[in-house]
């Protein structure tokens, strides 16, 4: 394999071995949180540590870097190899590898000025300024989306799923201010919303590793028709 297959193994790696599991143990917390609430409100006596609540919020803040890390790698890894490289950007438009540069950087000062902001404005504008950088940085060249397919794309879903987990971050303060409970049903639904969608990146993803081929293999793969399933024939042995 070559440098470039080997570091496209990278977010896919740090998917299943970071950021599934971690999904797996929010979501067990999650339940847990609602079992004991509901069994408190009910005046019963929950087996379930009231630590399970500061647990599920913790583990949570540590899901949306997680999930917002691994995009920013994966849309690095394809701009950088698809566009920059392959290309030839930084020789054509160097302003725009620059421009690139700065929205990968100020995404990341945006999410973690967004861990660190407690005032609902500025967690407002830190957590826009972090969806619009990913967005941005979705829809550079190189980076492989299936417009025509949206609704089984993997890009389309890891960027959806970005953009919830961000907002929950945004929200969460409100959660436990809210006497109401409107902030918490809202929590809820996304949440459930981004669970399906991160079921649909495991599926997605699989699917778009089977179609990519290594750097070796490109020059000959992609001479084939796609749209008939159909290959050139090998030229015949002498």
């Amino acid at each position: 394999m070559e440098p470039e297959d080997v570091m496209a193994l990278v977010h896919p790696a740090i998917a299943v071995a970071v950021v599934f599991p971690i999904i797996g143990t929010v979501v067990n917390a999650a339940w847990q949180t609602r079992q004991r609430r509901l069994q408190v409100a009910t005046g019963d006596k929950s087996k379930i540590p009231p630590t399970v609540g500061p647990e599920h919020l913790k583990l949570g803040r540590l899901l949306t870097g997680a999930i917002v890390g691994i995009t920013l790698i994966a849309l690095a890894y394809s701009i950088y190899f698809k566009s920059i490289l392959e290309k030839n950007l930084w020789g054509k438009s160097p302003s725009q590898v620059v421009f690139i540069a700065l929205m990968f950087a100020a995404t990341i000062a945006s999410l973690v000025f967004l861990y660190q902001a407690r005032q609902r404005l500025w967690r407002g504008v830190f957590a826009s300024l972090t969806g619009v950088g990913l967005v941005v940085l979705g829809f550079q060249d190189g980076v492989f989306r299936r417009d025509d397919e949206w609704l089984v794309s993997h890009f389309y879903y890891g960027i959806a799923a970005a953009l919830l987990m961000v907002f929950s971050l945004a929200i969460a303060p409100e959660i436990y201010q809210d006497r109401s409970h409107g902030w918490r049903k809202i929590h809820t639904v996304l949440n459930c919303i981004a669970l399906l969608l991160f079921l649909g990146q495991g599926v997605t993803g699989s699917r778009d590793l089977l179609e990519i081929p290594l750097s070796w293999q490109k020059e000959h793969v992609y001479q084939c028709d796609f749209k008939y399933k159909t290959c050139p024939k090998p030229a015949p042995k002498i």
